[in-house]
């Protein structure tokens, strides 16, 4: 008996109670699940035109009801159920569906449109490796086009599916090719004329190498043809071309997400690759989104030994550069770009030409902002300098927020200098909206103590004086929309109130108090704009 118990002592016991809790739990949830994607596939199949406005607003409604990780899987699997068959599917079945997506990647948040633009490109590479017969890669290629078409991605994927197409140049590549061209190619040469241009001059070389081995050479020609009345933008040569639905439905979108942040500043610029490899190295595009594994650790040594081309440096800027506890390659390569630039876009420049990837990059932002902090007066060169990078890709802005949150958190260990230095670089971010006010979270409310609210009081009132009337409504307008940040405006609001005006007086000038009031009271009624507006 001993001898039987110790051999199954390798497996967890779980008390009978515990365990019928886990399955009345587990059931719980299945049931609910179920009726969830009950609710979203009624919405979806009565989903048309006119009817887009309120199916959006009850989809809104769950996604607040719900998980979002629930709702993404749900809403997910019943589009591509929907729209990913084994024959070619309606072009406008497909574009209301997938305008569906936009709207809520633009009203409820992008891990909608992200969720749905992965599903469907790992779907897609993975049919495209199986050689399918039916038509499901020309209904993904009109998803993902589709989701270009109404600014949920940006023309980066794109190119990057155009390119891997052009490399392998099968008969199956040359009409997915011609598919993508016919539904995008203007937009994508309204939007990168260059990279258009490059794709034609390899396509073109390309076909040139392959021309025995392809049977049908008039596809080949046609496709030739194709781009070439792209690139002199000669729409009546390409047959069956109509942009007018989606100019429509572009149309109806604007009306729809015309409140939130529509445009250009929710499009993922995300590549091929990374989607693919999502689960090895992370979803930088998504804020906040959780991830286990190794950070990107493959060939690590590898790309640490490549040699940063900088240029000849001289010997007294290499001294500094050991001063400051520059102490790898990477490191001292941007510290010799910062201090060697002429201006902020030089040095923009000549950072993006040293080729760092990965986690070499973010090797930039904390060079930035630990010169910027050692500066004995205030330099403005780092603060237009870090708004170009934030402009530039949304990781270099996440970054960038997560630097900025360590040195919040550490304010108590920080000089006054530093303290002085963050405070005006984080002011210049937040009034050129390079980072949103949402970056204020991590200030406890609850607990403020003496430097948190000396920081707090010094930035607010930077933003405040420095910011025109109406880019500071729509700053602090922007966190008025989100629910989740109800405890930093209801912080923000407060502080405004009890620790910003309160002796204002003593401080400053009698015309910058007033201004100061002023501003104030505007950034308080637009921080509860959205709370007060009623809804129908």
């Amino acid at each position: 008996f001993l001898g039987k118990s110790h051999s199954h002592g390798a497996t967890k016991y779980v008390p009978p109670q515990v365990r019928k809790a886990q399955e009345a739990l587990d059931d719980k949830k299945r049931e609910e699940l179920g009726r969830l994607k009950k609710m979203v596939n009624g919405l979806i199949n009565r989903l048309s035109e006119p009817n887009l406005s309120s199916i959006s607003g009850q989809l809104e409604e769950l996604y607040m009801a719900n998980s979002r990780k629930d709702m993404n899987e749900t809403l997910t699997d019943i589009l591509m159920n929907a729209c990913v068959t084994a024959v070619a599917m309606p072009a406008r079945l497909m574009m209301e569906h997938v305008l569906l997506v936009s709207v809520l990647h633009h009203t409820v948040g992008i891990e909608v449109g992200a969720h749905f633009l992965e599903a469907v490109v790992k779907k897609f590479d993975e049919l495209y490796k199986s050689d399918a017969e039916g038509k499901e890669c020309e209904n993904l290629f009109a998803l993902v086009a589709h989701l270009y078409n109404f600014h949920v991605v940006h023309s980066l994927l794109i190119f990057d599916i155009l390119k891997k197409l052009v490399s392998t140049f099968t008969e199956k590549d040359i009409e997915l090719i011609l598919f993508l061209l016919k539904s995008v190619g203007f937009s994508l040469r309204k939007d990168d004329p260059l990279a258009l241009k490059e794709l034609i001059s390899e396509a073109q070389s390309k076909a040139n190498t392959v021309e025995k081995k392809l049977q049908d050479q008039t596809r080949v020609r046609f496709m030739l043809e194709t781009m070439l009345a792209l690139r002199n933008n000669d729409m009546r040569k390409i047959p069956g071309y109509d942009p007018e639905p989606v100019e429509k439905l572009r149309k109806l979108q604007r009306t729809l997400v015309h409140n939130s942040g529509s445009g250009k500043e929710t499009q993922l610029r995300v590549s091929l690759e990374s989607l693919l490899n999502a689960d090895k190295v992370g979803r930088w595009w998504i804020v906040g989104s959780s991830w286990s594994g190794a950070p990107m650790i493959d060939g690590t040594n590898s790309k640490t030994q490549q040699k940063l081309r900088i240029g000849k440096v001289s010997s007294k800027i290499m001294e500094l550069a050991r001063k400051q506890r520059m102490n790898t390659d990477i490191r001292r390569g941007i510290f010799c770009v910062l201090m060697t630039s002429e201006d902020f876009l030089d040095a923009f420049e000549k950072l993006l030409k040293l080729g760092l990837k990965d986690q070499q990059e973010r090797e930039i932002v904390h060079v930035i902002l630990y010169c910027c902090l050692q500066e004995k007066t205030y330099n403005p060169f780092y603060a237009f300098l870090a708004s170009k990078f934030c402009a530039y890709e949304r990781r270099f802005q996440m970054t960038f927020q997560f630097s900025i949150w360590d040195k919040i958190r550490d304010l108590g260990n920080q000089t006054t200098t530093a303290i002085s230095n963050l405070v005006s670089l984080l002011a210049h971010l937040l009034r050129t909206k390079s980072l949103p006010l949402s970056i204020l979270k991590v200030i406890e409310f609850s607990e403020l103590d003496k430097p948190n609210v000396r920081f707090l009081r010094q930035v607010l009132s930077m933003l405040l004086i420095k910011t025109d009337a109406e880019d500071l409504s729509d700053i602090f307008g922007r966190i008025s929309e989100n629910p989740k940040l109800g405890m930093l405006r209801e912080g923000l609001k407060l502080f405004l109130t009890h620790f910003l005006l309160k002796n204002v007086q003593a401080h400053k000038s009698g015309e910058e108090a007033s201004l100061l009031k002023e501003r104030a009271e505007l950034a308080s009624k637009a921080l509860q704009a959205k709370e007060s507006r009623p809804k129908l």
